[in-house]
């Protein structure tokens, strides 16, 4: 009796290991910000997204392919030349994500690794047409402009591929040897230019202020000319009596200076 209920408890519990086995075959999870594609074996992709959460599914007949819907980062190095024919190295950052409406066809036409297959080939594409647009003076001074159009021409290519480009920026901009070196050597000979330019004006200046200086001592003889003819030797004599005070005054601000009386004798007593 009591092998008849053990044998009876057995089968129960292998069918219902069974059962548990089937149920969680034919369940799956689709995380947050992720959408499943069903690839069912006699009816192939289907056309229906599947959402976030827990669903059922036909075990061994359907497969759920899980996509991640996120925006994620892209770096795209890119070597190409400038409308003069410099070469041009540029990294381009991109913020890419899938239309979620758009799985199906993503996955029939492209595959799971849609970004590697299409980023890279689409990114090249549009730097090179951008940047030929543009020298090498104006893809610093207008790389705003450029990344602009950058920007728009690649999120429209995308848009034919299924993909929503979120953000697209120049990350990295640098030019070859040769251009670099030019404009070290540009920058060189424009420090020397105003160096120079500095030189020839101050001595512009320099000589304005000895034309000034010397058409004043001119007016100043002149006009000491003028006093002679005029006065005679008077304003001389006023000259020497004006000097002659001046020096009498130096003197008596020296402690060194002794005044004698005019007229009377002074004995100086010297030893003997």
């Amino acid at each position: 009796m009591a092998a008849k209920v053990f044998e009876s408890i057995g089968k129960f519990g292998l069918a219902l290991a069974v059962a548990g086995g089937v149920v969680n075959s034919a369940l799956y999870n689709v995380d947050a910000g992720h959408r499943a594609v069903i690839f069912d074996r006699f009816r192939g992709v289907q056309d229906i997204v599947v959402g976030e959460g827990t669903h059922f599914l036909i075990p061994w007949v359907q497969k759920p392919i899980l996509f991640d819907c996120r925006s994620r980062p892209r770096n795209v190095p890119v070597i190409t030349g400038s409308k003069d024919l410099q070469n041009v190295n540029i990294t381009l950052r991109i913020l890419f994500r899938p239309v979620a409406s758009q799985l199906p066809r993503i996955f029939t036409s492209i595959g799971e690794d849609y970004d590697e297959r299409v980023l890279p080939s689409i990114t090249t594409e549009i730097l090179k047409s951008v940047v030929a647009r543009f020298d090498a003076g104006e893809l610093i001074t207008q790389r705003e402009l450029v990344s602009r159009q950058v920007s728009d021409d690649l999120t429209e290519r995308a848009a034919t591929f299924g993909l929503i480009l979120d953000d697209v920026s120049l990350t990295h901009l640098t030019f070859g040897k040769e251009f670099t070196e030019a404009v070290e050597a540009k920058q060189v000979a424009q420090q020397e230019a105003e160096r120079a330019r500095f030189v020839v004006e101050k001595a512009e200046q320099q000589k304005k202020a000895a034309i000034i200086s010397a058409e004043g001592d001119s007016k100043a003889a002149e006009l000491i000319a003028n006093s002679l003819a005029t006065a005679g030797d008077g304003l001389i004599e006023l000259r020497k009596l004006e000097a002659a005070e001046d020096i009498a005054y130096q003197l008596s601000r020296s402690r060194n200076i002794t005044y004698l009386p005019a007229g009377q004798s002074v004995l100086l007593q010297l030893p003997q």
